[in-house]
């Protein structure tokens, strides 16, 4: 048999009205189901995972994160402010200085749950 380019499909249409009747429930509406595709749109982007992930060792200043990537303030701050927008980080001010950090436990779940899955996937695991 040749192998198809497509994901593998049944031989045979049929549905199984147990299942379906135990999960469309569970099914939340399109609306949450967009905004959770658009979250994850976030995160397809390697620079803002690289934030995150500096982030998720250490709150720290825009300077910081900069000298660390190897990168302008500019792109950083401009990574920043979608990241900010997606409630993934926030900042606080003190001083001169605005500090960043995960906006919370389950960005940091997410981001950790990643790295644990890649580092699996490559026979290693986070220290």
């Amino acid at each position: 048999m040749a192998r198809s380019k497509y994901a593998e499909v049944c031989e045979e249409v049929c549905t199984h009205p147990e299942i379906l009747g135990r999960v469309a429930p569970e099914m939340p509406d399109e609306e949450r189901l967009y905004d959770l595709a658009e979250l994850f749109k976030v995160f397809g982007d390697t620079t803002r995972i690289r934030i995150l992930y500096v982030l998720f060792e250490s709150e720290m200043c825009v300077c910081d994160i900069a000298a660390l990537l190897n990168m302008t303030q500019s792109a950083i701050s401009h990574q920043l402010r979608i990241l900010k927008q997606a409630r993934l980080v926030r900042s606080r001010r003190e001083g001169k200085t605005i500090f960043y950090a995960l906006d919370d436990d389950h960005v940091r779940t997410v981001i950790g749950q990643g790295m644990e899955h890649i580092e699996e996937k490559h026979g290693r695991k986070r220290a």
